[in-house]
């Protein structure tokens, strides 16, 4: 008998409790500079130094913690379910836990790629620094989707989610484009669990939709107990 088909959207609140900060702020900064500065092709050009370093600020922090009772739970469903996360998070947190199948929307901090080829990818742990290049002498960037550029993933994320027959989302706002539109792709009928303890969408928006108001580890074990009755 085939797997239930659970595909699960996650956001930076997944990470929250391994110690992760959200990369934004409430007043719109990221870490206390303009999100242009340091997420746009024009802020890199501008100033490279600065982005690798506020990259490479991140990339230690991710060295340093855990993944969390929710990425466990998460990667503990695959025994039951057919289980594919699409996140929005950089981190490798989900896969560190042991899920099998994770879409990186947003790119991947522990992954650069060459200026030049989009396609010449690798794993990367230590501080990139401006003077790391590829085999041709091109400058080396973060593997992360800035803002002003396209989402590579998206379609295959969109085909995954179409697929799916329960949908939870975990710890993230939905504010965000094009992540928060993959939500209208999912086919009529389909329950879907929003894990969120400041959720902001209307559950009349969506009659399927059930908000629970938790942490993500909280949440998770909860619809774990709601999908194993059904």
């Amino acid at each position: 008998m085939a797997k239930k088909k659970i595909v699960v959207l996650t956001g930076a609140g997944m990470s929250a409790e391994s110690g992760l900060k959200t990369f934004r702020d409430a007043n719109g900064l990221w870490e206390g500079h303009d999100v242009m500065q340091v997420a746009s092709p024009e802020g890199f050009a501008n100033d490279p130094e600065l982005v690798l370093e506020f990259y490479n600020q991140r990339r230690r922090q991710l060295l340093e913690v855990a993944p969390n009772k929710g990425h466990h739970d998460l990667a503990a469903m695959e025994t039951d379910f057919d289980v594919h996360i699409i996140t929005q998070n950089v981190d490798n947190l989900h896969e560190q836990a042991g899920s099998s199948k994770v879409l990186h929307l947003h790119g991947e901090l522990l992954k650069v790629r060459s200026t030049e080829n989009e396609n010449d990818i690798r794993y990367w742990e230590k501080d990139l620094i401006v003077g790391d290049v590829d085999q041709n002498g091109h400058q080396l960037r973060p593997h992360i989707v800035w803002f002003g550029e396209m989402v590579p993933q998206l379609d295959n994320a969109i085909a995954i989610t179409k697929k799916a027959e329960v949908l939870l989302i975990i710890g993230t706002s939905m504010q965000v484009y094009p992540a928060a539109s993959l939500i209208h792709y999912v086919r009529m009928g389909t329950p879907i669990y929003f894990i969120d303890p400041k959720s902001k969408v209307g559950a009349s928006d969506f009659p399927n939709l059930q908000i629970i108001s938790k942490t993500a580890s909280e949440g998770v074990s909860e619809v774990i107990r709601m999908l194993q009755k059904t």
